[in-house]
């Protein structure tokens, strides 16, 4: 068909107005057209891959079949705007809006204090608005489902789950004696101080207070769009753009006929697969086929013998449409449904699984699909159809490899899939497993069928198909023929196992590594299926009297059949309610809403990149290196200079300042020093153009040695990137020598991305005059920003004028880095003469800005046999990346914050940065805490291990009990301490749970608990006086409002708030009188950076001081008409010519350090905490879910209680995806693979604990700070280390059940490989071949495998009184015994079987590695030039861009 030379018109509505498009360009997103087109800025860019859920919008479309209206969420960074003809867009603002009428959605998100930093609320409130568009009661499972596929880094989701459940038609929580009480409410066995006071509150809300919800009040759907609906367009719709051409059939036939003349081109509908591989992987298709409009590929057909589904049909339809079919037939006949279901459940997020087709993850064929090894084993059939006709093709294991006899022609389509209905005798199972729950690409998944001769357990058939061990799905045909006529029974599990790791074979080059992972999984899945069909042939066969006896399957032995199920988190939250004689006026204390919480909620709070296009405005795109440490040769910018729409390319040479430091340049010079380092910035009219441009920069470099990456690495070369920082009291030789034990470990844990959702982002406006430069910035210290442009520009500080308006997350983030983009965007700005805007991608923000420093952590601990500790030695490394940074700040404080709550008289602390050739990490929550003191108490789980005791004795006896000094010799009590400890233990009834928790464990072999509570304390603030210091500017105007400005900056922590709370007590007026209005250079000069958890204390006193100056001055007036309105003492005021502003100021806490003698001050206070949390693993695939967690936190008074609990579940939330989820994985030439959400796993809200409970420690006092608080943003992050410790409870208790405890290797993240490569059995130990005689039944334990990788782990060896640890290579361990049956517990003891710890090929573990001794430094902060610099030959480095040359996981 010939395409019109001119695009037609696009027709669409957003939030009810008609849109017409007359050049709509295919490559344009949705997000892109409402955000510069519509300027409907609500709708937020994070990630740009679908898989954060900043970006939801809701879609309605009138269902052609049902002709009813249907609502869906979708992604709006994935929806080309073409594929929107006929449809209508809901977006935030289309919702509610502060200005008119608020949506109860949008209300009750704001008012139960689900938002903090705001940048992924409008996301939240879409995915809630369009699950009550469809269902205005949704269960609590709907409201998990629904928010899902939404991230938040703030939050800890507990209060957005809380806005949502106002919502639910049912509640999961219990209903005791049928009052509504439940027995999470106070006063119910509570034993804790915290249940007995009556001044205690449970509620940060009140329900009563929201608005009602009322469907009718919606918006409509556009009479218009339901006219287009009845009667469709039927010609064909072409869209031209720049590049691509988009076609839209309005029949099957024209559709057809296009695929004819266009066969290369790919039909598009979901655009989840094609649109990120398009954008991240430089995929170009000149044409794309959208048969969006052909009905015929949505016909759903139901026969006898199976089900037809049109390969259009979204995946939340095929949901639908299965579960409908699952109620409608016998059990028997929908076992392949039923497993398709149980993967839908966890593949992708709602939104995804709305837009994505059937027929695209079909013809995709991603080697993680988790729906074809189903479709696969269920013999579902493809029909194909072309204007040749119609065929069919098995979805077999030959169109799963792309075999072109099995495939589809180049003009062919896929119109439906045919799955058939499963028979009796016939079982069908799906197994996955993922870094975790929801929302995650899955490292193994499979589908298992078995098909018995009637009456009999003789196998007549058998499928089975893996995902993720290979570059396709891949079935293990040849195994299962050579089982065919065989019982299942447990010569026939031995055989199976063996033959699927022969024929799955896994090189160690396999898609995304982690080999000996995923073949235990593919045996621990074949197990799980095993004993499925057991039970399921044991039912069936009862009724025949011959059959024979099956082996019986123990009670301990089938929680292994049992998924974990997502439940909707419960709990409760307690803190101390205001003195009842405090003012109502009076807000301190009280949990009052985040300021900008309603404008979060309907999008109108702004952030940097929402400031609307400036006048000229140019945009800009960073070019960094791929090289991670060479020369860099020459850079040819020719070809990007050429590109339409490109005005200039900003090099070194542009800068008229200084180009940062001699160590850190903003643009490189000469060489670079990793992956990632930014070389030149391209300045383009539009950021299509300008990211376009980076791609033709050609940068030769040529390579230099050494390259480092690890810390082993960095130790061996002696590379480090400043000198030991050490910390010693009494005599650590001598207590050794007097102790019963000692034992020595190592500690291993990964770095974190900071994984703000708002990614670094600035405008750079260039004034007319005196080189004046405005710069809106997303960052943490606007006065930093201001020096480094300064110096860069070479012009005064006071020409340049830094504004915070507010920052969409930080966690340290954006202290630094902020800088260095602001100053080369002001480079640009400077060159160019036009305001700049940089807004950085995920992927880059992600690869160049660095996050938590990896560290490794040697210890040795002397004890006495009763667990008093003596002496402990601990030497730590950090991976500091390239650059200095924050690495030797980093150090110090974390060699000053080791001993955590513990007195130990003999200590000995040390630290080095290592100097790498990664990205420079630099600063985030907790400051190096999280990392060291996961040493410390990795090392008192050890000494609890070898006393035989439980770890929470231990803690308690080595706990700081009386008034006395840390061992830099500060001074403290340690009273609140004891009392969070004990408060913790009791309010989680922690010995009764530890005695079930060993009693679950007796009763269950592949299902194991662990509890674990950790004691903190947590030192506050920056160690030098200095940085405490705050300012504070307060106008008062004539009408009685105040403006109050203050040096800190809004990051989502409620800083401002707080503020105005202060301000509102001093002046003794209400907060509505009161505004902020933003953070600027020009308002409060020379501020600290926002950080260290000090800011609301020291801006607090600032604002405090400022307020009390006014209100001094308005005293004779006041005292003169004590009767008047505060509006007439303002006037009165004015009249008398008194001044109504004032600066206040903050001298700042006195904090120092001296480290030559090893003592100070270094910090104005502490933080104590408590945290108890309860895990349940799975021992057969590494899943865990978390079933409790009690958090205690001495809060003091809190100024906010709802914000101080608030930050605490969100730094709790952080932190546990530290320690389990979040996993930094590198090539091994340096680059970041693990660049977005797809690959990068933060916690989502199916991550919350099932029961998750958090109270402020109610009495406590200090007279330090103001109106007696603290600051509690960074202390919670540890504590989240108390579900590590859960799991490697519960891992412990299954090695010991293994007779192999004395072996273990601590290590986070606590991922699923991990936890299941050391719940050691007999499938971890499994070779790829045996001999045919050697059966798993039979054979003696394997101790080498000759020719196979053989992953090392930590030893414990006992040499008198000292265990000593070595790395071993495949050392051989007590294992699962060598019987099958074991497995089945109808078996004997234990046999043997080798140690494993997972695998680490093509991944440098982010950076952590193994130790070496101890190497000198290079004497004060070496240059990179020491002993480095080797050249190693030259090569083309291609567009500078960094990007990996290929992923471990593709985006889905």
């Amino acid at each position: 068909m010939p395409c019109p030379s001119r695009s037609d018109e696009l027709v669409f509505f957003v939030n009810g107005r008609k849109v017409i498009e007359r050049n709509a360009d295919p490559e344009v997103t949705l997000l892109s057209f409402l955000r510069k087109n519509l300027r409907l800025t609500g709708t937020k860019y994070a990630c740009g891959r679908g898989g954060c859920g900043a970006c939801t919008v809701m879609v309605s479309k009138r269902d052609p079949t049902s002709q009813e209206i249907r609502h869906f969420s979708v992604t709006a960074c994935l929806v080309p705007i073409c594929s929107l003809y006929g449809a209508a867009v809901t977006t935030v603002e289309g919702v509610g809006s502060i200005k008119t009428r608020l949506h109860p959605v949008q209300e009750r998100i704001a008012k139960s204090h689900g938002t903090q930093c705001g940048f992924c609320t409008p996301g939240m409130v879409m995915s809630m608005y369009t699950l009550l568009r469809n269902h205005p009661q949704p269960s609590e499972e709907q409201l998990l489902e629904a928010l899902a596929g939404n991230l938040c880094r703030c939050t800890g989701y507990r209060p957005i789950l809380a806005s949502g459940k106002t919502f639910c038609l049912e509640s999961n929580g219990c209903q005791q004696k049928g009052t509504g009480k439940c027995c999470l409410d106070l006063g119910e066995n509570d034993s804790s101080s915290l249940g007995r006071k009556s001044d205690i509150c449970t509620e940060l809300f009140v329900k009563e207070e929201f608005q009602p919800l009322d469907p009718t009040q919606e918006l409509i759907f556009p009479p218009e769009l339901l006219r287009m609906a009845e009667d469709p367009e039927k010609r064909t719709l072409t869209f031209h753009g720049e590049r691509v051409t988009w076609i839209s059939p309005g029949t099957f036939k024209d559709l057809l006929e296009l695929k004819a003349k266009h066969p290369e081109a790919p039909l598009i509908l979901g655009n989840t697969s094609l649109g990120p591989a398009m954008r991240s992987k430089g995929h170009f298709h000149p044409i794309l086929l959208s048969p969006a409009r052909i009905s015929e590929l949505n016909v759903v057909s139901k026969t006898n013998d199976g089900l037809t589904i049109g390969a259009g049909c979204s995946l939340a339809h095929v949901k639908d449409i299965l579960a409908e079919r699952v109620s409608e037939l016998p059990e028997e006949k929908t076992q392949t449904y039923r497993a398709l279901l149980k993967h839908l459940k966890s593949l992708a997020s709602q939104q995804i699984q709305n837009m994505a087709s059937l027929g695209g993850h079909i013809i995709s064929r991603h080697s993680y699909s988790d729906l074809n090894p189903i479709l696969a084993v269920g013999n579902a059939t493809l029909n194909l159809t072309s204007e040749e006709g119609t065929r069919r093709i098995p979805l077999s294991e030959h169109f799963l490899a792309g075999l072109a006899s099995a495939d589809l022609k180049p003009e062919e389509i896929l119109e439906s899939v045919y799955i058939p209905h499963s028979q009796k005798w016939e079982f069908v199972s799906a197994f996955r497993q993922a870094q975790c729950q929801q929302n995650a690409l899955p490292d193994v998944n499979a589908g298992m069928r078995v098909l018995f001769k009637e009456g009999t357990d003789i196998i007549e058939d058998l499928s089975i198909t893996y995902g993720g061990v290979g570059a396709a799905t891949v079935s293990a045909h040849k195994s299962c023929q050579q089982l065919l006529g065989r019982q299942w029974d447990e010569l026939m599990l031995d055989e199976a196992c063996r033959r699927l790791l022969d024929e799955v074979s896994l090189p160690g080059w396999a898609p995304g590594g982690r080999v000996e992972f995923k073949r235990t999984l593919v045996v621990s899945f074949f197990f799980k299926f095993y004993l499925q069909v057991l039970q399921e042939l044991k039912k069936l066969i009862k009724p025949f009297p011959n059959s024979r006896h099956y082996p019986e399957i123990s009670d301990r032995f089938l929680s292994a059949l049992e998924d974990f199920p997502g439940t909707v988190p419960q709990g409760v939250r307690r803190y101390q309610s205001v003195d009842s004689h405090q003012p109502l006026q009076d807000p301190v204390g009280r949990p009052i809403m985040h300021l900008s919480g309603l404008k979060h909620a309907t999008g109108e709070a702004e952030f940097c990149d929402d400031i609307p296009m400036v006048d000229k405005e140019l945009h800009m795109a960073l070019v960094t290196s791929t090289s991670a440490y060479a020369k860099i040769v020459s850079i040819d910018l020719s070809k990007a200079l050429e590109i339409p729409g490109v005005v200039d390319v900003i090099t070194a040479k542009d800068i008229p300042g200084t180009n940062g430091t001699e160590d850190d340049k903003l643009l490189a010079v000469d060489e670079v020093l990793c992956v990632g380092q930014i070389i030149c910035a391209v300045v383009a009219e539009t950021d299509v153009q300008a990211k376009r441009a980076i791609e033709k920069i050609k940068i030769t470099y040529e390579e230099l040695e050494p390259i480092i990456f690890t810390i082993e690495d960095a130790i061996k070369h002696n590379s480090f990137l400043c000198p030991e920082k050490k910390l010693e009291q009494g005599n650590i030789e001598e207590a050794f020598e007097k102790v019963d034990q000692i034992v020595e470990g190592e500690v291993h844990v990964g770095g974190q991305e900071h994984f703000y959702m708002e990614t670094q982002r600035v405008l750079v406006i260039p004034k007319t005059e005196d080189k004046e430069l405005d710069i809106y910035v997303s960052t943490q210290d606007p006065a930093h920003v201001q020096k480094t442009v300064s110096s860069t520009l070479n012009i005064p500080i006071n020409r340049i004028t830094c504004h915070v308006k507010r920052v969409g997350g930080g966690f340290g983030g954006k202290i630094g880095r902020p800088a260095v983009f602001g100053a080369i965007a002001a480079v640009g700005a400077l060159k160019t003469g036009h305001p700049i805007r940089l807004v950085l991608d995920r992927e880059d923000d992600m690869l160049i800005t660095g996050g938590r420093h990896p560290l490794f952590g040697k210890y040795k601990v002397g004890f006495m046999n009763n667990g008093r500790i003596k002496a402990l030695d601990i030497e730590c490394f950090i991976n500091g990346g390239c650059t200095l940074d924050d690495s030797e700040l980093v150090t110090e404080f974390l060699i000053l914050k080791l001993e955590n709550a513990y007195k130990i008289r003999n200590l000995r602390f040390r630290g080095r940065a290592c100097l790498t050739n990664l990205p420079s990490n630099t600063a985030f929550r907790g400051f190096g805490f999280p990392q060291g003191t996961l040493v410390t108490e990795s090392c008192i789980t050890a000494v609890a291990a070898k006393c035989g005791l439980p770890p929470e004795k231990i803690r308690e006896k080595n706990m700081y009990r009386t008034v006395d000094k840390t061992i830099y010799k500060q001074a403290f009590n340690p009273e609140s301490l004891i009392r969070c400890w004990n408060e913790c233990l009791d309010t989680s009834s922690f010995n009764n749970r530890r005695m079930q928790v060993e009693e679950f464990n007796k009763k269950n072999y592949w299902k194991k608990r662990g509890i674990a509570v950790i004691p903190m304390k947590f030192s506050v603030g920056f160690a030098a006086t200095s940085y405490h210091q705050a300012a504070a500017l307060v106008h008062i105007y004539t009408d009685g409002s105040v403006l109050v400005t203050h040096g800190g900056n809004e990051l989502g922590q409620g800083i401002h708030t707080k503020m105005l709370q202060v301000a509102s007590r001093e002046l003794k007026i209400p907060m509505s009188y009161l505004h902020i209005c933003e953070t600027s250079t020009a308002t409060v000069p020379n501020t600290i950076a926002t950080a260290a958890s000090i800011g609301a204390d020291t801006n607090g006193r600032a604002v405090q001081n400022a307020c009390q100056i006014l209100l001094k001055r308005l005293e004779p007036i006041i005292k003169k008409n004590p009767e008047g309105t505060w509006e007439e003492w303002i006037e009165a005021a004015f009249e008398q010519r008194i001044s109504l502003s004032a600066t206040g100021y903050f001298r700042g806490y006195k904090a120092f350090m001296d480290w030559e003698k090893g003592e100070g001050d270094p910090f104005p206070y502490y933080v104590y905490g408590a945290a108890c949390s309860e895990v349940e693993i799975d021992c057969l695939t590494g899943a865990h879910k978390k079933i409790r967690t009690d958090i205690i936190m001495d809060a003091c008074c809190s100024l906010n209680p709802a914000i101080d609990i608030g930050q605490i579940e969100g730094a709790f939330i952080q932190g546990m995806g530290l320690y389990t989820t979040e996993e930094l994985k590198y090539s091994p030439e340096g680059v970041l693979y693990s660049r977005g959400p797809d690959e990068y796993k933060i916690p989502t809200i199916s991550d919350v604990p099932e029961e998750f409970n958090v109270s402020l420690l109610p009495s406590s006092h200090t007279p330090l700070t103001i109106y007696s608080s603290k600051g509690l943003g960074e202390s919670g992050m540890f504590l989240g280390s108390s579900v590590f410790f859960a799991i490697t409870d519960a891992v412990a208790a299954a090695r010991k059940e293994r007779d192999i405890a004395e072996d273990f290797t601590v290590k986070s993240p606590a991922t699923p490989e991990w936890v299941r490569m050391a719940c050691a059995d007999r499938f971890t130990d499994m070779p790829e071949k045996r001999p045919e005689n050697d059966s798993l039944l039979n054979s003696a334990p394997t101790h080498e495998h000759p020719g196979r990788p053989q992953p090392s782990g930590f030893n414990f060896r006992r040499r008198g009184r000292v265990w000593e640890g070595e790395w071993v290579e495949g050392s051989v361990r007590k294992g699962l015994g060598t019987d099958v049956s074991n497995f089945l517990g109808t078996g004997g003891g234990p046999g043997e079987g080798r140690r494993m710890k997972p695998d680490q090929i093509s991944r440098l573990d982010s950076g952590v590695g193994a130790a070496a001794p101890a190497a000198r430094s290079r004497g004060g902060c070496p240059g990179r030039n020491a002993g480095r610099g080797v050249p190693r030959g030259s090569t083309d480095g291609g567009s500078g861009r960094g990007r990996p040359s290929s992923s471990p996981v593709r985006p889905g």
